[in-house]
């Protein structure tokens, strides 16, 4: 039994396909097959059903592959071991980002992070928050930046920042005249938001109905991209609520339309997340001090309420 055989029979219990895992695990399908079929061998049983389409992991196949994953990442770790030992802050590392933050934070610290780690090679990857949780059980991404708190047992959450709500409110709705708004001045009925699936959607509903404002299953207007809200708005289709660092490079007249909140100003926590086992953890506090770095200082906010969504997509 080795390491490799593991990687292989991993990779085909993902893929549920030997030309597929082979792709992805750089081999030919012959040479990855002939090897699972040697561990097979050697363990006297059937790891896959290969009868079924796709391909079908056995019941004793099953608890194989949990403890495969297991050892495989043990052994990675003797790496990481030697690495963080040497102090060494290179490789690879896989860093997944939700869709609500990466437009705005990726800008802000990559050319930074590349200039201060050059032997990192990082590789962003952007994914919603389910996604995040599932490839970081499976360790296909190393670590990802979400909204939190996700209080899952085998992730590890660590705050970047607290980035506050912003209102955006166009000439001729009814708050246009307020200087600065609060949670109860919102009415859920004719604030615009993000389509079913995403975290800061529903951390504006939890806002609303904090206010005890009356949700309206019946409005359906909703949109995938903040710059599509910040347009309906604009067309007298009601207000919208942008996170602060999107608000950063909008054009003179539209941030007209911005209205902050009265302190404390309700946000939402943006945190790294990783697995438990702390694989390239030397690499991740380097991400983490640089983000802090930059974002802190571009977030004047002080006495942010955390507004924490029910889902994090």
């Amino acid at each position: 039994m080795t390491i490799t055989q593991l990687q292989y029979v991993l990779a085909v219990a993902e893929y549920q396909n030997f030309t597929l895992a082979a792709e992805k695990s750089f081999v030919t399908q012959p040479t990855l097959s002939m090897q699972v079929q040697k561990l097979e061998d050697e363990l006297d049983i059937l790891i896959f059903d290969r009868s079924k389409k796709p391909i079908a992991v056995t019941e004793v196949g099953k608890k194989i592959v949990s403890q495969a994953k297991n050892i495989v990442n043990e052994a990675n770790r003797i790496k990481d071991i030697v690495d963080q030992e040497k102090g060494f802050i290179g490789g690879e590392f896989t860093l997944g980002i939700i869709p609500t933050i990466m437009p705005t934070l990726l800008p802000m610290f990559l050319n930074t992070f590349i200039k201060k780690y050059p032997k990192v090679n990082l590789v962003i990857k952007e994914q919603n928050t389910d996604d995040l949780i599932r490839n970081l059980q499976d360790g296909h991404i190393d670590a990802g930046i979400a909204v939190t708190p996700l209080e899952i047992e085998y992730i590890k959450e660590r705050p970047l920042y607290y980035e506050p709500f912003v209102g955006y409110v166009p000439k001729n709705h009814r708050l246009s005249s307020f200087k600065k708004i609060t949670s109860t001045d919102l009415d859920i009925n004719d604030v615009l938001l993000l389509q079913d699936g995403h975290c800061f959607r529903d951390g504006v509903i939890n806002l609303c109905k904090a206010s005890e404002s009356l949700y309206d299953e019946t409005f359906q207007l909703q949109s995938g991209s903040f710059e599509t809200l910040v347009n309906l708005a604009n067309e007298g289709m009601g207000m919208t609520l942008l996170p602060f660092l999107n608000t950063l490079n909008l054009d003179d007249k539209r941030k007209e339309n911005l209205r902050y909140f009265e302190n404390p100003s309700p946000a939402r926590e943006v945190s790294l997340i990783y697995h438990k086992s702390e694989l390239k953890i030397q690499i991740t506090d380097a991400i983490k001090d640089v983000i802090s770095g930059i974002v802190r200082g571009a977030i004047a906010f002080q006495d942010v309420k955390i507004i924490s969504p029910l889902n994090k997509k």
